[in-house]
């Protein structure tokens, strides 16, 4: 069944409220009046069940919310990683990007950044097949570091570091978005060098490190860096609420 964009955003608030927040059900009354008047397509699809006033995902509806919520954090993911597109813009772009997305070209995309684990505002990107097989596209953007070959350049993406003090390890490296790096060393650690200083770190730590990978840099391309680390990554994105009171995705 063919689902248009409205019946999408109802499984998507469904899926952030019950599965990455608190709520067992939420409220029909809370969804916008478009996304209510999509409840009944679901309800006859037995994509969403409602009893008292209140809405959960039911049946395949589950699957379908998380792959619409995949598809969605993917968009981002390209939308800033690859096409560096504006913070501000990016929820936006992103809702009207991940309806037109299928599961294969969300595949490619998933591979293509490196098998991402979470969007831009920290929120989780559920995996797929791919990532659970681990393949390895050819025409990598971006890659973590653990999976980069002995020699391969590029610049930081981002970090996904979880705990405060991997952070704050990371950071003092000098690993900030836009900081060119290259991998040295794979075995017994991974070793790598961002300008003039080399670090070894275990597996778990350069798994952590996403890289834009990149061609050898043209002169003066370091002062564009330092201007990109003066803004850290991870402090301009922020789970917010999006627009009409819509919970961020």
């Amino acid at each position: 069944m063919e689902l248009d964009e409205r019946a999408e955003e109802v499984l998507e608030t469904l899926w952030i409220r019950t599965q990455e927040e608190t709520a067992e059900a939420i409220p029909v009354e809370e969804l916008e009046p478009g996304q209510r008047d999509a409840i009944d397509k679901l309800l006859d699809a037995g994509y969403v069940a409602v009893s008292d006033g209140r809405a959960r995902l039911a049946g395949s509806g589950l699957a379908l919310a998380q792959d619409v919520i995949r598809r969605h954090r993917l968009a981002e993911r390209l939308l800033l990683d690859v096409l560096s597109t504006a913070d501000t813009l990016l929820d936006d772009m992103a809702c009207k990007f991940e309806h037109v997305l299928d599961r294969g070209i969300a595949e490619s995309i998933c591979s293509l950044l490196g098998h991402p684990k979470v969007c831009p505002h920290g929120r989780p990107i559920p995996p797929g097949d791919c990532c659970r097989e681990d393949r390895r596209s050819q025409k990598r953007v971006v890659s973590p570091l653990a999976q980069m070959s002995t020699g391969e350049k590029g610049k930081i993406a981002y970090v996904h570091a979880p705990q405060a003090t991997k952070l704050q390890k990371l950071m003092s490296m000098g690993v900030l978005p836009g900081a060119p790096v290259s991998l040295i060393q794979r075995f017994p650690s991974f070793v790598f060098q961002i300008r003039q200083e080399q670090f070894a770190v275990d597996k778990e730590i350069a798994d952590s490190i996403y890289v834009r990978l990149v061609e050898a840099e043209a002169p003066g391309q370091d002062q564009q860096v330092e201007r990109e680390q003066r803004t850290p990554i991870w402090g301009r994105f922020r789970p917010r609420r999006g627009k009409r009171g819509r919970a961020q995705r």
